[in-house]
C-alpha cells in the first residue's frame, strides 16, 4: 500500500514527505502550504514520518549538545557521521542525513510536538538544494524588486521595524525567516511563508494593525497573525527569490533614527553569531557552509547599521535615500 505524500517546491529544491497519514505532516502544510506541489516530482530531500510507542534515544554518535531549547525543552544531538539525530526523551526523534538527502522523524502517539525537529529538517532540505535560512526580516523597496534584509537577535525590533516599513510603501517578504541563495552572481533571497508573530508593544507602536489583531495574548505577549490577514493593510510578498539590496543590522537608539555604514567584518560576526549553531564537537558541516554563505553575502552586498528610535517608521526614508545613491 502506498503511503499518503506531499511535495513542496522550496525555490526548486523539492521536500517530499511520507507519513502514514496526512495528518502527520500538518505543521509543514501550516508553514508551507502555500509552496506545495500538485504535480508528480521527484524530490531533492525525502522526511518520513510515522508514530511509534517506542523511540530509539540512544543511536550511536558524539554527543553534540544536551540542553534546553526554548520553547520545547530538553533534548539531546549526536552526531554519527553523516547523520544527525536529535532526541526529545519520550515524545520525538529525527535522524537527518543531509549528504544523502533524507530524514526520518518519529513521534510518540499523543505526545505534544516540538517545533525545533521541523526547523531542523526545512534546513537540511534547504542545504541540500544550496540555500540557508537566516534569522533576518526581509522586505522588497518601494517600486523595487529588490530585497533589503533585516538582521537583530530576538526581542531587538525586527519585526516591529518590518511592519513599520511595510506601512510605509515596502512589502514584506518575512518578519522573522528568510532563505537566502548565493549560488548565483548575486545573492538572492525569499521569505518563509509562516505567521507573523506581533508582540503587544509593535501594536501600541504601529496601530495600523490593530484589525488584524484579537483580544487575546500568549504568555510572551504576542499573535501569531496569519500573512493573508496583514495582507488586508499591508502589502505582502510572494515567495519568490528576489536579488539582495543591502543588510541592514537593527539597533535601538535613544536618539533619533539613522542609518550608518558598517563594517562587512562587523556584519559577519553579528550575522554569524545569530544564524550559525556551534556544539561540543564544534561546527557541524552544515554549519560550515551556512557560515560560507553568509560570507559571501556580506562581500557582496552594502552592509549598514540601523538605529532606530521611537519612530520605527523614520526609516524608511532613509533606507529609500540611502540606497538610491548606491545604484
Amino acid at each position: 500500500m502506498t503511503r499518503p505524500s506531499v511535495c513542496y517546491d522550496l525555490n526548486g529544491q523539492v521536500l517530499g514527505i511520507s507519513a502514514e497519514r496526512p495528518e502527520l505532516w500538518q505543521e509543514f502544510d501550516r508553514m508551507l502550504g502555500i509552496l506545495r506541489i500538485e504535480d508528480a516530482v521527484e524530490p531533492g530531500f525525502r522526511l518520513d514520518i510515522a508514530e511509534t510507542e517506542i523511540l530509539d534515544e540512544t543511536p550511536d554518535g558524539s554527543l553534540v549538545f544536551d540542553g534546553e531549547i526554548p520553547e520545547d525543552g530538553y533534548c539531546r544531538m549526536i552526531v554519527d557521521s553523516s547523520t544527525i539525530h536529535l532526541i526529545f526523551p519520550e515524545r520525538q526523534t529525527v535522524a537527518i542525513n543531509d549528504v544523502e538527502g533524507w530524514g526520518q522523524l518519529r513521534v510518540r502517539p499523543g505526545s505534544k510536538a516540538a517545533w525545533t525537529p521541523s526547523m531542523l529538517v526545512l534546513d537540511a532540505a534547504l542545504d541540500a538544494g544550496g540555500q540557508h535560512m537566516l534569522h533576518t526580516a526581509g522586505l522588497t523597496l518601494p517600486d523595487d524588486d529588490t530585497v533589503v534584509l533585516i538582521h537583530a537577535p530576538s526581542g531587538t525590533g525586527k519585526s516591529t521595524t518590518s511592519l513599520a516599513l511595510a506601512t510605509q510603501g515596502f512589502g514584506l517578504c518575512s518578519d522573522d525567516a528568510m532563505i537566502l541563495d548565493v549560488g548565483s552572481d548575486r545573492p538572492m533571497a525569499w521569505g518563509l511563508p509562516r505567521h507573523a508573530k506581533i508582540h503587544e508593544n509593535t501594536a501600541r507602536m504601529i496601530p495600523e494593525v490593530a484589525p488584524c489583531l484579537g483580544p487575546s495574548w500568549d504568555r510572551n505577549g504576542e499573535q501569531a497573525v496569519s500573512l493573508e490577514r496583514l495582507s488586508e493593510i499591508i502589502r505582502i510578498e510572494s515567495p519568490v527569490a528576489r536579488p539582495v539590496a543591502a543588510l541592514l543590522h537593527l539597533a535601538r537608539s535613544d536618539r533619533e533614527t539613522r542609518l550608518v555604514p558598517m563594517a562587512r567584518t562587523d556584519a559577519m560576526v553579528a550575522l554569524a553569531m545569530d544564524n550559525v549553531r556551534t556544539g561540543m564537537t564544534g561546527l557541524l558541516p552544515s554549519q560550515k557552509r551556512r557560515l560560507a554563505t553568509i560570507g559571501r553575502l556580506v562581500s557582496s552586498v552594502p552592509t549598514f547599521t540601523l538605529e532606530v528610535g521611537a519612530r520605527p517608521a523614520d526609516a524608511a526614508a532613509l533606507i529609500i535615500a540611502t540606497l538610491g545613491k548606491q545604484d
